[in-house]
């Protein structure tokens, strides 16, 4: 049988195990799951809040908020 892990989750209509790490323990937060896939020295470890994607890019929301728009249209429904 598959199995699917790692970022998405696991996919398996379950999601009190969707933040299981590669070494198979369920983290409770979402920057501990994060930081476990993490490569040493690639980047910065989550801290204990979510950072917000728009902050860091300006004109991200406006356009992100579109490109949503777009996606709950009629055109998908």
């Amino acid at each position: 049988s598959r199995q699917v892990r790692g970022l998405c989750g696991t996919f398996n209509g379950d999601q009190r195990d969707e933040f299981t790490t590669p070494e198979g323990d369920v983290e409770p937060g979402v920057a501990a799951f994060a930081n476990a896939f993490r490569a040493a020295g690639a980047c910065p470890a989550l801290g204990p809040a979510i950072p917000d994607p728009c902050d860091g890019f300006p004109g991200s929301r406006e356009r992100a908020e579109a490109a949503c728009a777009v996606l709950m249209g009629p055109a998908f429904q």
